[in-house]
């Protein structure tokens, strides 16, 4: 069983505008629409047999109606093969009630992004979300490290997910981007502890627009790298992540299957660890 666990959609009626918008701001070439039926026929082509989507909440107000949303992709999941988590915001205010609803609804975990959400990972605001997320057994996706459509700006580096991995320590956290986008060297002391970390673009050769390679503000890891950081991470707290739709799912998958790791590993990275993640 193949998982990608880092996946985004929008809806059918917003998709254009959202992955429209998320292109230019970030100068970045998409590979399917952003719609579900998009990343199906995008899971159809890789082999990928089930993807969890990961909805940013940019803004306090949004957070109901994302969820809702969230909660008819789940209800389709079996037909689909498309499971979204949930989204909440920092300054959500009622974020206790928010994340049992949440529970209650059957969802897996929540998605936490700093830099669109404007607030540092080590904040009051986001460990009091992880920590009632731990108490009610949700996995927290967090974006790790840089983004191209915030140049220059640090909310999730190394040394602020060390303050929150400190503050709360919680083995169902996701680091995504290999634990840092961009930043691997300074993320030295991320590897080995007893969180998840996803692979999302982290051997991706980043694309502009006009599909030219571009560094988007980051260098992707070398075959050789990547396989290292996996390996002294512990091969059983890696998932398969692409980032769709700013990625292809399938040569993200291919990048993977070249880098080094063994049959067992690929099994392990490409689904097992999520199987058990997700507890299905």
């Amino acid at each position: 069983m193949i998982i990608d666990f880092h996946t985004h959609t929008f809806p059918d009626a917003l998709a254009p505008r959202a992955v429209g918008g998320l292109a230019v701001s970030g100068n970045m070439k998409n590979y399917s629409d952003g719609t579900i039926s998009g990343l199906t026929a995008s899971m159809g082509r890789s082999g990928v047999d089930l993807s969890v989507a990961a909805p940013v909440v940019t803004k306090p107000h949004q957070t109901e109606g994302i969820n809702r949303a969230a909660l008819e992709i789940n209800k389709t999941a079996k037909d689909t093969g498309v499971m979204s988590l949930g989204g909440i915001h920092p300054d959500t205010e009622n974020y206790r009630e928010t994340l049992e609803n949440l529970k209650r609804d059957g969802f897996a975990g929540i998605k936490l992004h700093p830099l669109f959400q404007g607030t540092a990972i080590d904040d009051i605001k986001y460990l009091r979300i992880i920590e009632k997320a731990a108490e009610l057994n949700l996995t927290v996706l967090i974006h790790a490290g840089l983004d191209p459509t915030f140049p220059g700006v640090d909310l999730s580096g190394p040394d602020k997910l060390l303050n929150m991995l400190r503050a709360v320590p919680y083995e169902k956290i996701v680091l995504a981007h290999l634990g840092a986008l961009g930043q691997w060297e300074e993320a030295e002391e991320l590897f080995g502890r007893n969180v998840y970390i996803d692979t999302a673009c982290a051997l991706y050769p980043w694309r502009d627009r006009e599909g030219n390679l571009t560094s988007g503000g980051y260098t992707p890891l070398d075959r050789e790298s990547f396989t290292k950081i996996v390996r002294k991470h512990g091969v059983e707290r890696v998932l398969f992540g692409s980032d769709s739709p700013w990625t292809d799912q399938k040569e993200s998958m291919d990048l993977i299957k070249s880098s080094g790791l063994t049959e067992t590993e690929l099994t392990a990275v490409l689904g097992g660890n999520a199987k058990r993640l997700l507890g299905l």
